[in-house]
């Protein structure tokens, strides 16, 4: 255990107040909400640029090739299902709170 975390705790036991425990103020760094967001956005980026490519292979544009079409395509769906295994934890999770006994 680091020594910084000792420290309090030693606080704790020898007064008995949790107030030490507390964090020093509000939690520094994005949300949750903000870091979800951003991930959604990147995936329909994702399917969105995919998709472009697979139309300049389909009308023939120079320079995107079947290959290029196919690899945009992939990580498009790769993106998706990580979403949705993501999403798939979020409400699994979700559910295992909502039956707990309080």
């Amino acid at each position: 255990m680091e020594l910084s975390k000792i420290s309090p705790l030693q606080d704790v036991l020898a007064t008995g107040k949790t107030s030490a425990l507390a964090p020093a103020g509000p939690a520094q760094g994005p949300s949750f909400l903000d870091v979800l967001k951003s991930s959604l956005d990147q995936v329909n980026a994702t399917q969105a640029t995919a998709d472009t490519t697979a139309q300049q292979f389909q009308t023939g544009t120079k320079g995107v090739s079947l290959e290029d079409a196919m690899v945009s395509m992939q990580k498009a769906n790769i993106s998706f299902q990580e979403a949705v295994q993501v999403r798939n934890k979020l409400v699994s999770a979700y559910s295992d709170i909502m039956n707990m006994q309080v």
